[in-house]
């Protein structure tokens, strides 16, 4: 899928994926390949941005760890990441709604 397709989603993306456990950076784009099926194949010159700038603002939190051997940082999901998952998830029901309405093929009135 093309990345552009992506701008705008890519906050909730990375955040799901964090939802129930804290992941590194390559365990991150994983995540996002198997959990979309494999349409997903976001490259780390986009996630890793992504995951500082996330940092900054306070929805997540990072550490190093040691996974397989090698030290990674390991991201995970703060209260506030919380409540804008939450926030982005409302909106893109909203927004995936709206879409559909227009996109999917309408009904013919009944004769």
């Amino acid at each position: 899928m093309n990345t552009d397709a992506l701008r705008g989603h890519m906050d909730a993306l990375l955040l799901s994926v964090l939802e129930h456990e804290p992941l590194h950076g390559y365990a991150i784009i994983e995540a996002l390949q198997e959990r979309s099926g494999g349409v997903l194949s976001v490259p780390t010159g986009t996630v890793y941005p992504a995951l500082r700038r996330l940092e900054r603002i306070g929805y997540l939190d990072s550490e190093w760890a040691t996974v397989g051997g090698r030290r990674r940082r390991t991201y995970r999901l703060t209260e506030a990441g919380r409540k804008a998952l939450a926030g982005e998830r409302s909106a893109w029901q909203t927004f995936a709604g709206a879409i559909g309405s227009v996109l999917l093929p309408r009904r013919s009135p009944s004769p």
